[in-house]
């Protein structure tokens, strides 16, 4: 293999590509205190240095009851039988992904208002997610966000926070080392934090990395006395990176040898129950890993090695042959390093689901198609698929926790981008294998309608032979009362052409069917089906089946489900209290933490957040598992004094309970001379030119942030939406274009407009019309009232670049 950066100092960069605190020389900044945190800020996922960490107690930390998980981990089920690929393996070579979901301070606890999100979507393939972080500058032990531990559990997949040492050059100092493995009588006192921070916010263990050089033997043997005290104690996991040696020296092994061994497996002791070799690793140092595992009484499953994806995704290099071979067993288990590529380097969000797919299946976008001889085949031809669908009630809305809307119950009840992973659902074991003797159907991800959450899923193209498409496995016992929902939308009544297609544990590859019938009209309807005549049996897959003939065959399927008997209703939360509240914008606008006493039951997925409207509706501010949330913006109507905020659960059959209640009283009146009222809202666009340039960066309220603190488009069709929240009365738009931001005046928007309307099915009224314009500012009196506002770009440049460049767009009014 090529030679690459141990994995440490390409994390110090890549934390400085995040725009973290540079970590060379950075002197250690202890984390907020509780005395310092706002009564409605943002709450941020958890991190310390090792002295820091023995100053947390959940119970003084304001933020603590904001990052719990409340979703266990869930068993898994795997049968060989039906794995996609014919070349993949059940059972045997595992996957470890060390994923960066954001930078390491100022990393939002409960998802936030913007979409562009790494959203993953392929935990049938992983074993343990590590989320990855941590810097000099920042702190060194990083806490899971609830959200990815949320997502991850659901799906069966262990996670685990970073503790990171720095090598000296960026930043490491020796005694962060010793302040880690620090005694008090015969207590680890930072281990013994480890554990609680683990238990308190239900994640699963902790990936050790210390590449910080100048240890000596004594310190080495006290981090595994650390690691084997923790294994003693509690059922905490540890990771250990191939990087300090039994000596204390740093040096990357590259391979399970007798100078890193210990720190796996020491005599009778289990140090960790994992291990991350180096990237440099040889086909040789493999076979000879797998050979001292077995001496030791370990499998060689419990050691990953390593690939760095971070810089080049599916074009990296890998002696594919060394770790999977053909025919034969697997050397090891795989650990990949920033598979979140996929999404760093994607254009958009159809960019980043191409390339995700790419990835993770295979350039045919399909894991039965997987061809070996590919330079990237795709892991599902080489680990078979896990499933968590093992209990009911078993229900989809195929969300992926990310959108540019929200539904509730085919109800439009938000606009605007939004991401929290608490809110994905279990994604289909299989994307996509469709089967058909004629033209195949095409099945997606559909960001543009859902039934519940953001998107649903979309079948499309010729139908002109029977199609069907595998989605998920499961191991789901059918009882007398198990009844199988879909809920299907048609561009026209009539027939579905649609049918539910299950096979069973003693026959998995056999499908049998039921006709859905006909849709009566145009909008979400549910097709609730009997299973009753199987009783007795096992579900071991769900899949559907189109069947008839249609030149342009098109359904969204909005919600699969099986349960038994009726759909449950939940108990309803009670106590909801708001814990503080701060101006996001004096008297119009402000920030909240609310927090509530459960719902008694055990049966609720999740809790929705909602506000009353003046005409009745209400408006959907977020939700979560846990029995705390915060709202990022509360917008006043009008002069209203007051405003009413609703909590309901929803049970995990998505039956809803009466809500919870409390008021949020104002005070003042809404500045006269008017405010941005786009600022920090939801924003949609047309795409972005990269990960890191979506639309949220046009309403943060900064032009300082460098050449990436803007909204940046290269699609054909530009365009930006911000939603205001309610209608508004508008005085004046500022548009702050490149030169604004500290580019070239060459990049200033020649030609735009902007556009406004109150309702979604309104046309847009277009406000102002400019051509010709050179100024990187631009303002625009208007006199108008609307909820949404849009900028439309159709010439982006004053040369013939084609990308448009917003660092602002401002709505003034009250």
């Amino acid at each position: 293999m090529s030679r690459r950066m141990p994995l440490l100092l390409s994390a110090a960069l890549a934390t400085a590509a995040l725009g973290a605190a540079p970590a060379a020389h950075a002197e250690p900044k202890a984390p907020a205190t509780p005395a310092a945190t706002t009564a409605g800020s943002q709450p941020y996922a958890s991190y310390w240095y090792p002295d820091t960490i023995l100053n947390w107690d959940p119970a003084t930390d304001p933020d603590a009851r904001f990052n719990r998980s409340r979703v266990p981990l869930q068993p898994r089920t795997s049968d060989p039988a039906l794995k996609a690929s014919p070349n993949a393996r059940a059972g045997e070579g595992r996957i470890a992904s060390l994923v960066s979901f954001g930078p390491t301070s100022n990393n939002p606890s409960q998802g936030s208002a913007d979409p562009n999100y790494y959203a993953f979507g392929y935990w049938q393939y992983v074993d343990k997610l590590v989320f990855w972080g941590g810097s000099a500058g920042e702190g060194l032990i990083l806490a899971p966000n609830p959200t990815v531990i949320d997502a991850a559990h659901r799906n069966g997949v262990k996670v685990y926070g970073t503790v990171f040492f720095p090598p000296g050059a960026y930043g490491g100092q020796l005694q962060w080392v010793r302040d880690f493995v620090q005694k008090s009588g015969n207590r680890y006192p930072v281990a013994d934090k480890l554990v609680q921070a683990a238990r308190y916010y239900g994640f699963d263990g902790w990936f050790i990395n210390q590449e910080t050089g100048g240890g000596d033997a004594g310190l080495a043997t006290e981090v595994r006395n650390l690691m084997q005290y923790t294994k003693a104690q509690s059922g905490t996991d540890f990771m250990w990176y191939d990087a300090m040696t039994t000596s204390g020296s740093v040096n990357w092994q590259n391979a399970l040898t007798s100078a890193n061994s210990p720190f796996l497996q020491d005599g009778s002791k289990r140090t960790s129950d994992s291990m991350f070799l180096n990237f440099d690793w040889s086909s040789s140092g493999l076979n000879s890993s797998r050979t001292l595992a077995r001496q030791l009484g370990r499998s060689e499953y419990d050691l990953y090695s390593g690939i760095d994806t971070e810089a080049n995704g599916y074009n990296t290099g890998v002696d594919w042959n060394s770790l999977f071979p053909a025919g034969k067993p697997h050397t090891t288990s795989l650990g990949l390093y920033r598979p979140e590529w996929t999404w760093k380097s994607a254009t958009d969000r159809a960019d980043f689901y191409a390339k995700d797919a790419r990835y993770w299946v295979g350039a045919k976008g399909d894991p039965s198609a997987v061809n070996p001889s590919d330079s990237w085949p795709g892991l599902a031809g080489y680990v078979a698929e896990s499933s968590p669908i093992t209990a009911k009630p078993f229900v989809t809305s195929f969300n992926t926790g990310q959108g540019d809307f929200y539904n509730s119950a085919g109800t439009r009840v938000a606009t605007g981008g939004w991401n929290n992973l608490s809110l994905q659902d279990v994604p289909p074991t299989y994307r996509w294998v469709v089967n058909s003797t004629g033209s195949k159907l095409t099945p997606s991800v559909d960001f543009t309608d859902a039934y519940q959450g953001g998107s649903s899923l979309r079948l499309t193209g010729t139908l002109d032979a029977t199609n069907t498409v595998r989605l998920y496995e499961t191991k789901l016992p059918v009882a007398a009362t198990t009844k199988l929902d879909l809920v299907v939308k048609t561009p026209a009544a009539g027939p579905t052409k649609l049918k539910a297609a299950v096979s069973f544990t003693d026959a998995p590859s056999s499908f049998t069917t039921i006709d859905l019938g006909a849709n009566s009209g145009t909008g979400w309807e549910r097709h609730s089906l009997d299973l009753s005549p199987y009783a007795g049996r096992t579900i071991a897959q769900i899949a559907l089946q189109a069947d008839g003939s249609d030149p342009s065959y098109d359904v969204r399927i909005g919600q699969v489900s099986v349960y038994d008997g009726a759909v449950d209703t939940p108990a309803a939360p009670s106590g909801l209290t708001v814990l503080g509240a701060s101006d996001v914008t004096a008297g119009s606008s402000q920030s909240l933490r609310l927090s509530w006493t459960a719902a008694p039951g055990g049966n609720v997925h999740h809790y929705e957040v909602y506000r009353r409207n003046a005409d009745g509706s209400r408006t959907f501010l977020g939700a979560t598992p846990n029995d705390a949330y915060f709202v990022g913006r509360l917008d006043r109507a009008g002069t209203e004094d007051a405003t009413t905020l609703d909590v309901e659960a929803v049970s995990t059959t998505y039956g809803r309970s009466t809500a919870a209640s409390t008021t949020v009283g104002w005070t003042g009146t809404p500045p006269a001379t008017g405010s941005n009222l786009a600022l920090n809202r939801p924003a949609t666009a047309s795409g972005r030119c990269n990960a890191n340039e979506g639309p949220a960066k046009a309403v943060n309220g900064s032009v300082n942030g460098g050449t990436g603190d803007k909204w940046c488009s290269l699609d054909s069709s530009k365009w930006l939406e911000v939603d205001l929240g309610s209608t508004k009365s508008l005085s004046t738009f500022v548009v702050k274009h490149a030169a604004a931001g500290g580019e070239s005046a060459s990049y200033n928007t020649r030609d735009f407009s902007i556009q406004v309307r109150s309702n979604t099915t309104d046309p847009w009224t277009t406000v102002a019309n400019v051509t010709g314009n050179t100024a990187g500012t631009t303002t625009h009196p208007v006199t108008s009232t609307a909820r949404y506002v849009r900028l439309v770009v159709t010439k982006p440049a004053q040369n013939t670049d084609p990308a448009a460049r917003i660092y602002e767009f401002e709505a003034w009014g009250q």
